[in-house]
């Protein structure tokens, strides 16, 4: 039982219900005689400017051919995508219509709480009556899944997800958009995964001016030194961030910095850990510059690195 009246679930579920959308997808497929096969795929999205700019997830439109959404009132229109990303599984799509369209709100993501009631909206099949609807709890917050091109911070919920409704509105109790929907681990029972609002926020106007999300990249692996560390490897210093790998023809390998480096500052800002050097690249515009401190056997070195974009 969810312990919240039930006025205000079926109100929150209105505000949003309109703005829900079904998107099918159709992609050509080859078999093992090369003749290719149209198939369709389904899933949900959510409209989030009155003008016909709908957010769902990048896999719902990955390779399709062609794209079609179907609104809550039996309208079927054309969609376009005006952008994806494949970092954050979302997209942007674009469809042309004569009146404005209901627009959901997108809410703070950083207010969730876990343990707070939530609900997952999808318009699986474009079925009239409204879209499907499951509610559940937030179950955590932050977690990191591996997915094929990164590491996503995602919002774990016990409301069903399935296919169908991936792509849609994760909902509050106040009818906010708190995360978009994006997928369910098939060997965790009742597990659910959805991108947090604030996500999509950051990288939406990206997505829909130049149709992707320009990432600054230097190309390094790192890991942080211990004490325990420099002692068995008998390193040269006991903190910073150790280069475990460059990427060939990365801007870090143009700069010269090699595996063994120990880097104890980028910026004159003290490193104590790897993820500092993340922040630090993804605050930088292509082209600009970082200056890493470098500890090379026991020898300071400045080594200066112009961030190019992520390949």
């Amino acid at each position: 039982m969810i312990p919240v009246p039930e006025e205000v679930l079926v109100n929150a579920v209105d505000k949003v219900s309109k703005s829900v959308v079904n998107i099918a997808s159709v992609r050509m497929l080859h078999d093992q005689l090369f003749r290719v096969f149209p198939v369709e795929g389904v899933g949900s999205g959510v409209i989030i400017d009155e003008k016909g700019y709908i957010l769902t997830n990048n896999h719902v439109i990955d390779d399709a051919e062609r794209l079609k959404v179907t609104l809550t009132d039996g309208r079927v229109l054309r969609g376009k995508v005006a952008g994806s990303d494949e970092v954050t599984d979302l997209a942007v799509l674009k469809v042309e219509s004569d009146e404005p369209l209901p627009a959901a709100q997108l809410g703070n993501s950083d207010d969730l709480k876990a343990g707070q009631i939530v609900l997952a909206i999808g318009n699986p099949f474009g079925f009239t009556g409204g879209p499907a609807v499951t509610a559940g709890i937030v179950s955590s917050l932050n977690r990191s899944i591996q997915t094929r091109n990164s590491v996503l911070e995602l919002i774990q919920t016990d409301a069903a997800i399935n296919p169908g409704n991936s792509g849609g509105p994760l909902v509050n109790t106040k009818g906010e958009v708190v995360a978009i929907n994006t997928a369910n681990m098939p060997y965790a029972q009742g597990i659910g995964f959805a991108v947090p609002a604030n996500t999509a926020k950051s990288i939406l106007k990206e997505l829909i001016d130049n149709g992707k999300v320009t990432r600054p990249w230097i190309g390094i692996a790192s890991m942080k030194v211990t004490p325990r560390l420099a002692r068995y490897y008998g390193l040269p210093s006991s903190e910073g961030a150790l280069v475990a790998g460059v990427e060939p023809y990365s801007p870090a390998d143009d700069a010269g910095l090699r595996k063994g480096d120990i880097i104890e500052q980028i910026d004159g800002d003290r490193v104590e850990d790897p993820s500092q050097i993340a922040s630090h690249v993804r605050k930088k515009q292509v082209n600009e510059q970082l200056t890493l401190t470098v500890n090379r056997y026991g020898r300071q070195i400045q080594v200066p690195v112009e961030v190019d974009e992520r390949p």
